[in-house]
């Protein structure tokens, strides 16, 4: 069966030189890969272009793989960067443990034991392994599983064989668990945000950094941090924080990975957090701001022989 070629037909086979007719978009070169890039919201003008614009710069030159998510109530303002990306979590997991322990504790009524306050209070305020360890066997992972769920975290993905510190998690998720931590909800009573913010602003000072440089004294400072060494993508370096004060009532999640050493994270991490700090909350010259310890530290967190 044979069709009368169009006019733009033929004029394309003249063209091309040849008998066969090649469609245009088989021509075409693919698209190269795009690096992601900081995208943010705000019903403050010119915010959300100067938070992009400043974040960015932060960013710049720096090695590894970087994760953001940033939410300021106050301004309606949203920042994300490779917000989906799965990372392992380190020990920034602590926060979902001790929110899994409190909810599942909501469900039947009861306060915290005594060992379970103890338990609670060393892994937070000094990231104790062994204390999470004993929290993650006696909750277990269905029970985690349900606090996942009834938070909304639907990405997020429990270590297997109990090691906790390879959950995957992602700026999304980690995001709404603040989101939890710092306003009323339906999942997390007053009392556990309270507490938890509680032991997230007692954190021993040389865990203290990240998410929290750059902070004005203006501002509380409620962090979680975690970092984590393997075979492949080399160091994984985390921070999450909460802010309150000063007419704002924001969250910060940086996730890295592919990091060379510790430091370099933690640099990447409080380059981001300045610049943010600074945009949200601007400080006059007299206005302290807070500057985190010169010897980052947390602690090593288990993973599989083969690492």
């Amino acid at each position: 069966m044979t069709h009368r070629m169009t006019r733009r037909a033929r004029v394309l086979t003249a063209f091309l030189g040849a008998g066969v007719l090649i469609p245009t978009v088989a021509a075409a070169t693919p698209a190269a890969a795009t690096t992601p890039t900081v995208s943010c919201t705000s019903a403050k003008a010119g915010l959300a272009a100067k938070l992009q614009k400043d974040i960015t710069a932060a960013l710049a030159n720096r090695k590894g793989t970087v994760a953001i998510g940033l939410y300021d109530r106050s301004t309606s303002t949203t920042c994300t960067l490779r917000a989906t990306s799965s990372y392992d979590s380190a020990s920034t997991v602590k926060v979902t443990v001790l929110a899994t322990l409190l909810w599942d504790a909501k469900k039947h009524n009861r306060y915290l034991t005594d060992r379970e306050t103890s338990l609670a209070k060393a892994m937070i305020t000094q990231s104790d392994n062994d204390a999470t360890t004993a929290l993650w066997k006696q909750l277990g992972v269905t029970k985690i599983k349900g606090f996942l769920a009834a938070a909304g975290m639907t990405r997020t993905v429990p270590g297997a064989d109990g090691y906790w510190g390879l959950t995957q998690e992602n700026v999304t998720d980690e995001q709404k668990l603040l989101g939890l931590i710092t306003a009323r909800n339906s999942v997390l009573s007053d009392n556990a945000r309270a507490y938890i913010l509680k032991l997230m602003s007692q954190v021993v000072s040389d865990q203290r950094w990240g998410t929290p440089a750059g902070a004005p004294s203006t501002v509380s400072v409620h962090v979680k941090n975690g970092w984590l060494q393997r075979a492949t993508h080399g160091w994984r370096v985390h921070s999450l924080g909460t802010f309150n004060g000063a007419g704002h009532d924001y969250m910060i999640s940086v996730l890295t990975q592919d990091d060379s050493t510790m430091d370099y994270g933690v640099t990447t991490i409080q380059n981001v957090a300045k610049a943010i700090h600074r945009d949200l909350v601007p400080t006059t010259s007299g206005t302290a701001v807070y500057t985190p310890t010169s010897r980052p530290s947390e602690a090593f967190v288990a993973v599989p022989p083969q690492g």
